[in-house]
This record gives C-alpha cells, structure tokens and sequence, in this order.
C-alpha cells in the first residue's frame, strides 16, 4: 500500500501530546523531517538520535520511539515497525492505545497472526468503542475461512511492471491503463518526500493479450523480484515463477493528462469518452494548500474530443481541506464512487457514492457502517453486475490492506462484506482489484514481495469448481433439452442458464454460498433443487439432478427493464398473485432482470414490479385453462431522476406555442401520468443558440409553461407539475454560438423533456 496510501492518507497524526521541553539537536533535525513528512529522512534522524545520544531524557526517547514506528509504518516498512513498536511498548507500557493497534498490524503484515491476536486484544481493551480490536481478535482465532478457494487461484506478476512502484490498473479499450512511478524518457524525475520515489503518473498498455506466453501463461520481467522475496527462489504454489523474459513496454497514457505531481487512479464511462482521475491539487502557492499545509489530493475529469482528452475539470465536491480520490463508475454510469477523509466519515478514508447524470454530478453520500469501518477502505471498483470490490484494512484481513467485495441491492450491502482469501489477499497490501462479472479473471496491486516501495500489478485466473445441473423428464428419465435452468444465489436471481442435448447446464461454484436451482419447461411444472458450498469439497466437478413433471400449468415469464434505457433492471421484487386463491409467489431480479412464474388454469393473476425510488408497476393476466407457456412483455419502470425526451415536441423559431404534433406526444404523458397518479414531474424546455443568453431563458420558460399548461388542461393537476427553461445551456449536438448549423440541427435543440421527481 506505500504509494496507495500516500496518494490518499496525509492527515493529522494521533500521537498524542508529547513533551514541549528543550530538545536536544538531533531531535529538533529529526522532528523537522517528521513535520514535513519526509518520513526516510526522518528514520535517519531518528535512528541517529536514538544511538547516538546517550543521557536522553526519557520524555526525549518515547517522542523518537514513537514517531520513529510511525515513520516506518508510513513507509511500510513493517518488520522495522514491529521491532521499533515491541521495545516501545516493553518500555513505556502507558503508551498511547494507537501504537497497540499499529503494532498488531505490523505483526499481521509479517504473518505472525497469534502474537497479533494478543495486541488486538490489548488495543480492544484500550478503545472498546474500536470494533477493530474486537474482530480481530476473534478472527485470528481461526484463519482457514482465508483459504476456503485458494486452490482455485492463479496469480501472475505481469511483465509491465517496473523497479518503481506500478498499481491501480484499470480497463480501457484492449488494454490496461495504470498507475506508475516509472520514468520512461530516462530523464532525472522530481521525488516525492514521503519516501524518496518519484511522483506518479499514468500509463498505458494496449492489449493485455501480449501479457500471455505462447501457452496461455502469462509472463512477467526478470528486472523485479518474484512473489514472496527479493530472488528468484520458489515461490507460492498459487502463484508465477520468474520467466526470464524483458520488461514489456508501455507508453504514457496522455500527456495532457499527466503532470509533473501525483496522478492516480482513474475509472472511465462504459463508452470510454469520459475519464475521472485522481490528482494533486493543481493550485499554486497557499490556494492549493489545507490549512495545515499541504496538497490534498481531488478528482478531475476530462472528456475525449476526437481522439484527445480534453476540457479538464475539477468535480464540484473536491475540496482544499480533504482529499477525494480512486474513484469508481457504476456499469450504468450512473453513479460513481471514490474514497475521501472528508469530515463526518467512519475512520481514516471512507467509501462514498454520488449520482452522475451526464456531465452533473450530485452530492456526495457515504456507504455506511456495512461497508465503511473505524480504518481505511479505498480502492472501490464496481462489477458488470454491480458488486463493490473495496479494500480496508478494518475488516478482517490477512493483513495491511485486503480486498473485500459486497453484493449491493439500492445502495446497501445487504448481506455483509466478504473477504477475497488468499491467494489474491496477502499479509501485506493488496488493492486496485478489477475483474468481470464472474470473477474469473482480473488484475490487482499488491507489495507482497518485499513491502515498501514495490507495488506491482498482478493477474488472476480462477478454474472453474463446476457444477453440472441436469434436468430429466421425471416419468421417462430422458434428459430435457432447452429447459431454462434460473440460478439463485442466497435468496436472489442470478444468470439464466439452458440445457443443451444432453439436458446439462453447467456452472462455475462460488464458495460459502447457497444456491438454488429452477428447472422451467413448458408442458412441465416447475421444479427445484438446492445445493450449498459452505462446506467444501475436494471433487473438481460435481453433479445435481432435477425431475419435471409433465403438466397442464402454464408458465409465465419475463424481464424488468428501466424505462429510460431499456436496460434490465436488477434487485426488483417481483410479486405473481393468484387473484383467486391469493396466493403469492415472489422473485427478486438478478442482473438479467428476469423472472419466472407457475401458473393455474384458468385462475386470474397480478404481477407487481416494485423498487426503491420506481414507480410500482402492475399487469393483469388472465389464462385460459388450456393456455400454453405464456411469456409477458418486458415491465417498464419508471425511477426517480429519470429524465425523457419528448423527441416530437418541437418549436418554431422564435415561439413558444403548442404544434399539433408536439400536442399528440404531450398526450402520452397524461396516459402516463394517469396511470400513475402519484408520479410529479418537472418539465424542462430549451431553445438553441441563436439570440442572447437571456431571451433564451425567458423562451424556455415560457414554452416550459406551455407544456405544463396543456398537460393541466387535460386533466392532471398543477401540483404534480414543475416548469422549468435551460434556455441554451444544454445543446445536444453542438450547435452553440459562433458554429454553422443548418435549421434541423438547431431544431434538435429546441425540445422539451421530463423528469421524473416523485413516485410512489
């Protein structure tokens, strides 16, 4: 975590209060470095000081001692911490509660967990509000819930990393984008005081399929130690060997983007035309300082114009007082977290979240208790399914940073967070984790090798524990081909699988997990079968069966999807009613959006379609006794913040009135807006560019109100209606003052839109 930490961590230092008495030289030269955060040339000073003078006073020697530990915590060197630590605590044992915390980390970070366990304890004395203390000592009891899928793992040092530090890799295009301290132009690079490295900057390697060997392996330099030492001897069995082969080039991803301070962890939209990047505050002089004196780092974003990253801009929550970083884009795009020590939080840095909708940014809201601890969570990276992979050094770990992962259903962890294990976590740090859907394979960061100063970038592969799923007709015991098999995974929908020839789907098991598994086939009643991997097992395949019944029962199925992009929605309950017996059968939607239902002849039903801040949507289906398999539309929903263009309402130039064919689309959303009578919208008009910014303004106000005028004529009360003009702010495609367009694409801007504010 060296570089990790530093590109986030630079806050008040809880030491305590410590003696203002006459200092000796030393001291005052050693404390100068400390108070600048020149932590190497503080650790000189310190150790200096300590061996040299001799009639110290003992005020004098506690101060060293402890700043001194501190110093080699922030450069992560954790065996010197720990020895610094131990003789700290076996002289002074009133010292303050955090270096009892600081040396059970040291100790787990050397992997000696049972000596950790015992200052964990003694820290949870100390500070019983610190959740900390507690948990850790109730982990390190038994660590083998750190191993449960080890074996399943492959980890590979990739052949871009360098002497320097090199993490945080991210995808872009075929490639990788990544952080580095690298200098490849040869040239003298300025160093970071910290820990005398160079400062950060990002680079780029275009196709992650040269980082394999001809057998599929990936390879990596012979210039950098290999996993576990500072040599080439054996190392893990999970993990790559050095193959003698040169490091493999990569090239500064922009230098438009790059500059001469820190830059770190970036996330770009699903299109790649929009990157978030962490920074130094860019501000020269006192305006880019905190208060206490130092550059906070902030978020910038830049968008890609024919080929070029341009307009750099700075997010609105940055701050000169707090530090924002790492962030993170949902798969939708429509959210985006980061990490901050901004005020208010849980501990060090905290994970936060905030709405983007193209270009505008909400405000910032913290994950919680669930995710965020009394430590540092950082590094957040979201799945194509929308899981949060974080890593913290709060939650139980094997030590410094691990890598956690949460399943989200509206924003909250709802079942806990979870450990990675090993091998992908380690006693040291291990951060910057990305990976698809299934986690079958990614990359990550990790300094395992010798620890400070030395992140480098990892891959992962995961074989697959598999699990054939057959299903059989359960009177003749032929396999069924073409069934859907619905995997549940603790209670939620999951993928939707289908059986070929031989009746067999299969999958790849996740550990600790209760599944099920729902076997759908018209002509069949639906059948299901559990099965749990809390236990493990050494068979590298495994089978389970399902019998269907053949059946008159119809099957009813379907997918949720938003409105506004048509994209499937997950985490939707889904509600079958028998409006003949009342009964109820429910589903929640996996990332497919899909449901599936059995059905009665000849019975009524209601399905209902409800989330958090959606419009409740509900169908009636009514089947005939000898109905077949009946699937249903796609389910609209209609969220809160969706915004929809009224694509024919159209202005003439300079007007403001109705058109016939503006009033057949307006007509829509009275049928909308009657089919759910609690749904409020804001209508939002613009003009295009032509005329004064002002007139423009009062245009669009008043063909705002024209709309909503209508929409009140036909029956929907005013108080469910808010008019609003964006004059030219908002040009779609462009046309903006000084630039040539012909009549139709400035008509493109003269529209009107609605958002949804409310619903119920």
């Amino acid at each position: 975590m060296n570089r990790s930490l530093q590109l986030l961590l630079i806050a008040a230092m809880a030491l305590g209060s410590l003696s203002l008495q006459a200092q000796s030289v030393r001291l005052r030269s050693a404390n100068k470095q400390f108070e600048n955060l020149s932590y190497v040339s503080a650790i000189r000073a310190y150790e200096d000081f300590l061996k040299s003078d001799k009639n110290k006073e003992p005020a004098e020697t506690r101060e060293a001692m402890t700043k001194l530990g501190y110093s080699y915590r922030k450069v992560q060197d954790t065996r010197n911490a720990e020895r610094i630590y131990a003789e700290l605590i076996k002289a002074y044992p009133d010292v303050e509660s955090e270096v009892y915390l600081y040396y059970a980390q040291s100790l787990a970070a050397n992997g000696k967990y049972r000596e950790s366990q015992k200052q964990y304890s003694q820290y949870g004395e100390k500070q019983s509000q610190d959740l900390r203390g507690r948990r850790f000592t109730v982990s390190y009891m038994d660590m083998s819930r750190f191993y449960l899928d080890s074996s399943s793992y492959k980890v590979q040092s990739l052949p871009i990393n360098s002497r320097q530090a090199d993490f945080s890799p991210m995808y872009y295009k075929n490639g990788l984008v990544f952080v580095s301290a690298r200098d490849e132009a040869g040239a003298v690079k300025r160093v970071f005081n910290w820990n005398q490295t160079p400062f950060l900057d990002l680079y780029f390697h275009p196709d992650t399929m040269q980082l394999r060997a001809p057998g599929g392996e990936l390879v990596r330099s012979a210039t950098a130690a290999v996993v576990g030492g500072g040599n080439t001897e054996k190392a893990e069995s999970a993990e790559a060997s050095t193959d003698n082969q040169p490091l493999t080039k990569a090239e500064i991803f922009n230098r438009t983007l790059n500059t001469k301070y820190h830059e770190g962890p970036m996330t770009f939209t699903q299109d790649q035309n929009v990157i978030v990047f962490t920074r130094n505050n860019s501000s020269k002089g006192k305006s880019g300082k905190s208060a206490d004196g130092i550059k906070k780092l902030k978020l910038y974003s830049s968008v890609n114009k024919d080929g070029k990253w341009a307009d750099i801009q700075e997010l609105p929550f940055n701050s000169n007082e707090y530090s924002v970083g790492h962030p993170a884009f949902s798969p939708d795009n429509t959210k985006m977290y980061f990490v901050s020590d901004m005020p208010g939080g849980y501990g060090g840095t905290d994970i936060y979240i905030v709405e983007y909708n193209n270009g505008s940014w909400g405000t910032p809201v913290n994950m919680g208790k669930e995710i965020n601890t009394e430590g540092n969570e950082m590094f957040p990276f979201a799945d194509e399914s929308g899981k949060l992979y974080f890593s913290s050094d709060g939650h139980e770990g094997l030590g410094g940073l691990d890598i956690f992962f949460a399943e989200l259903r509206d924003g909250v962890a709802y079942k806990g967070v979870q450990n990675a294990g090993a091998p992908i976590n380690s006693e040291k740090d291990d951060f910057g984790f990305i990976t698809d859907r299934t986690r079958t394979s990614g990359y990550f960061s990790s300094n395992r090798k010798k620890g400070a100063s030395d992140d480098d970038i990892y891959s992962f592969r995961r074989t697959c524990k598999q699990l054939n799923i057959f299903v059989y007709d359960a009177k003749s015991g032929s396999p069924l081909e073409n069934a859907d098999v619905r995997i549940l995974r603790n209670g939620a929908n999951q993928e939707l699988r289908l059986t070929n020839v031989s009746g067999r789907a299969d999958m790849c098991l996740e550990p600790s997990t209760e599944y099920e598994f729902k076997a759908v086939k018209e002509g069949f009643a639906m059948n299901s079968v559990r099965f749990s991997t809390m236990t493990q097992s050494p068979k590298p395949v495994m089978n389970v069966s399902i019998y269907l019944e053949r059946s008159e029962n119809a099957l009813v199925k379907g997918i949720v999807k938003t409105e506004v992009n048509q994209k499937p929605a997950t985490g939707v309950k889904v509600t079958l009613r028998n409006e003949k017996d009342k009964s109820e059968q429910t589903v929640i939607t996996g990332p497919d959006g899909g449901y599936e239902f059995a059905t009665k002849p000849n019975a009524p039903y209601t399905i209902t379609a409800q989330k958090d801040k959606y419009a409740t949507k509900k169908t009636q289906i009514v089947k005939g006794k000898r109905s077949v398999n009946a699937v249903t539309d796609s389910l609209g929903l209609y969220g809160v913040g969706d915004i929809f263009q009224l694509k024919n309402i159209y202005y003439d130039l300079n007007k403001f009135f109705i058109r016939a064919d503006a009033a057949k689309e307006l007509d829509r959303v009275v049928v909308l807006l009657k089919e759910y009578p609690k749904m409020q919208i804001e209508l939002r008009s613009h003009t295009d560019a032509r005329a004064t910014d002002t007139y423009n303004v009062r245009l669009s106000e008043n063909r705002a109100r024209a709309a909503m005028d209508y929409l009140i004529s036909r029956g929907i009360s005013a108080g469910r209606l808010v008019a609003h003009g964006y004059g030219e702010s908002e040009i779609i495609n462009g046309c903006s003052d000084g630039i040539n367009c012909t009549e139709h694409e400035h008509q493109q801007n003269r529209r009107t839109e609605f958002k949804i504010l409310a619903v119920q």
